[in-house]
């Protein structure tokens, strides 16, 4: 019988059906929430429809089939082309808990949407990762709580951070392994702002923590699987370009709480085109073929490259980021694949996008480039994982 870790791990884990009732009470009685959440539900439904359907929850599969999946799929009709795929089901389709680890585009939808993928196919749906930087009100960690997230405290003083790192290494493991339920964390802190995705190493150390002595098994036990997330568009791509520039002339530069929620709400309203979710392989058979001799250094290094390797491979491209590859490399070596109709469609949306950017010193060319480079790094990168 699998042991009960559910007060062992209460300061970060996501909510359990139990708790549920008494966090929707604290979501309706909370003012904050009503003001955000107000004009949205008014789009599909009344107020008082919707806090009876949110009364009517008593667990968190109600929550996510009454409150989750259909504002999600209201999304993925107003803001994509109406369609959000997933390809390569075969690579999940043991029932596994797994840790899916992924390119990161979306703050709240890249886990959103794979979460109704799953949901849709039967499946259940993964625990997420989020970082206390985004839990800017307490209305927000409720529901994200409620919606099968767990807590990545990175606020926390540096002599701290060891022990809050093998707490929450403990808790994925133990999620994974022992309560058989999927997580999603993203390959890196913070979104890769050029979509030159690159698996930190660091995340590969404190997902071992839990048995640190041992890291190859400790990976193994995860059974990563890495997961390629492809967006035709990207609502935030602007405000990318913003923090380049911003970081480029201001050494002390940093976001604020507020540069986050814009980037959450930006996000989750605005146009990103087709979207497409490709499952790569579990990495266990070729992490299995690492001698257990390996230097921690080189075994993480390896296995970084293993699932940056299956990230890129399992890309989807569209015709935005062959114009944008053409552009970077100053070649026509991808003319095949849009036409010239299109390649003035992409030059008048960085127009579009650069007319949003307002900041002191603008710096046009600057800016232009970086959103290039937004459109290209992917094609780069699956290019040069060819050779």
């Amino acid at each position: 019988m699998k042991s009960d870790t559910t007060d062992l791990f209460k300061d970060i884990r996501s909510a359990r059906d139990f708790e549920v009732p008494e966090l929707i009470d604290s979501l309706l009685n909370d003012k904050a929430f009503a003001k955000v959440a107000t004009p949205i539900v008014k789009s599909f439904t009344t107020w008082e429809s919707f806090a009876q359907i949110l009364k009517s929850c008593n667990t968190i599969q109600d929550f996510q089939s009454k409150i989750t999946q259909p504002l999600i799929n209201l999304l993925i009709r107003k803001t994509t082309t109406s369609k959000v795929e997933a390809l390569n089901w075969e690579n999940i389709g043991n029932g596994k808990g797994r840790t899916f680890i992924s390119n990161h585009r979306d703050i709240v939808l890249d886990a959103g949407f794979l979460n109704v993928l799953l949901y849709e196919n039967n499946m259940d749906t993964t625990e997420i990762a989020i970082g206390d930087n985004l839990l800017a009100y307490p209305w927000i960690t409720t529901l994200v709580r409620l919606n099968k997230s767990f807590i990545v405290n990175r606020s926390v003083p540096f002599r701290q951070m060891l022990n809050t790192s093998i707490h929450l290494s403990k808790y994925i493991v133990d999620t994974v392994a022992n309560r058989d339920q999927s997580v999603w964390i993203a390959q890196r802190e913070g979104r890769a702002k050029d979509s030159n995705d690159r698996t930190q190493e660091s995340l590969l150390k404190m997902l071992t923590l839990f048995d640190s002595k041992n890291p190859k098994e400790a990976l193994m036990k995860l059974n990563i699987t890495p997961l390629s997330i492809s967006y035709e568009l990207d609502p935030c791509d602007y405000l990318k370009a913003i923090e380049y520039q911003l970081r480029r002339d201001h050494e002390d530069f940093k976001k604020s709480k507020g540069d986050d929620i814009r980037s959450m709400i930006t996000g989750i309203t605005g146009y990103k085109g087709h979207v497409v979710f490709k499952f790569g392989n579990s990495i266990n058979k070729e992490l299995n073929k690492i001698p257990a001799s390996t230097e921690r250094s080189i075994l993480f290094n390896k296995v970084a490259e293993m699932i940056d390797k299956e990230i890129f491979n399992n890309y989807s491209f569209f015709s935005f980021n062959y114009i944008a590859h053409d552009m970077m490399t100053g070649e026509n070596n991808f003319t095949e694949h849009y036409t010239e109709e299109e390649k003035q469609q992409f030059d008048s949306y960085l127009n579009l996008q650069l007319d949003k950017i307002n900041i002191e010193n603008k710096d046009i060319r600057f800016l232009r480039t970086k959103l290039i480079e937004m459109y290209g790094n992917t094609l780069k990168n699956y290019v040069d994982n060819q050779k």
